[in-house]
């Protein structure tokens, strides 16, 4: 009796495991036929668990979203989340798929962005240049698929962490109208968000405002480094001063690389709650 027991529960977790990992979303290729630089570039991610139990990755040669879509997008919004790690890896669970879960399941569309690594052993690609083209490349993608995914095309944002939260930033610095041209019609769409959400994100002296740069949502913690901590502050300064959107929460009892974890505890821990509370307060929640 115990034998049928066990096998009878060994059989439930088998399917149980099969049924989760057919359901997980696949990713999707930002560029079919390879990314801009990267075409001769064959080399497999390289896939580590940090002690924690994050998944860390490293080796991008192939940018790809992640689509986390929720079974009815009443509101239309969709979020492209950059996961951070210095430009060197991403840790792509706490600062990537936990939020995108989270969006998801609060009816929210949420995308998964692996960008290529500017740091990465033997790199040869750039911040400015191949990260920047993957992120746009992303935000025109959900653009030119926003039909089928249920998207409204004016409330297309991106969220980073970190270094991704820098690349974030970056987006919505540099982008164009689209690039007519091109016989891709994805490079047709727009690459500029609607909206950008910067968790702790680095290099903020770099950061400046235009008359075209989309409402902010900041956050960081108190105890982060000075160029976060306090850069985080002075961001918030250019923006209001130039009369854009702008909302910055600092917590006393957070550093750098909390993310979304769930053993994460104290105010910090309702983050996502609050950037919910923002995407409330700019109207776009509503349908």
């Amino acid at each position: 009796m115990k034998n049928v027991l066990i096998h009878c529960m060994l059989m439930i977790w088998i399917l149980s495991s099969a049924f989760l990992l057919q359901e997980e979303p696949k990713e999707i290729l930002l560029w079919s036929n390879g990314a801009p630089g990267a075409e001769n570039k064959k080399g497999s991610e390289k896939i580590r668990i940090a002690a924690g139990g994050d998944h860390v990755v490293t080796n991008i040669h192939s940018p790809s979203i992640t689509p986390y879509l929720p079974a009815k997008n009443v509101s239309g919004i969709a979020v492209i989340i950059a996961p951070g790690g210095g430009h060197r890896e991403l840790w792509i669970d706490h600062e990537g798929y936990n939020p995108a879960r989270f969006f998801r399941d609060k009816g929210i569309a949420a995308f998964v962005l692996k960008y290529r690594l500017a740091s990465d052993t033997n790199s040869i690609y750039t911040v400015e240049k191949d990260a920047l083209a993957d992120i746009q490349r992303a935000i025109r993608l959900v653009r030119h698929r926003a039909k089928e995914w249920n998207i409204d095309t004016a409330k297309i944002g991106v969220m980073g962490f970190s270094a991704g939260g820098e690349l974030a930033a970056l987006s919505a610095m540099k982008f164009d109208d689209g690039i007519k041209t091109s016989k891709d019609l994805i490079d047709h769409e727009r690459s500029l968000p609607n909206f950008q959400a910067l968790i702790y994100p680095g290099r903020t002296k770099n950061m400046e405002v235009s008359k075209n740069s989309p409402p902010l949502f900041l956050l960081g913690g108190y105890k982060d480094r000075p160029d976060i901590s306090e850069g985080i502050a002075q961001v918030y300064l250019k923006y209001k001063q130039a009369g854009i959107s702008t909302e910055l929460h600092i917590y006393s009892g957070a550093g750098h690389g909390f993310g979304m974890r769930t053993n994460n505890q104290g105010a910090a821990s309702l983050w996502p709650e609050r950037f919910m509370d923002w995407l409330g307060e700019l109207s776009l929640l509503k349908p």
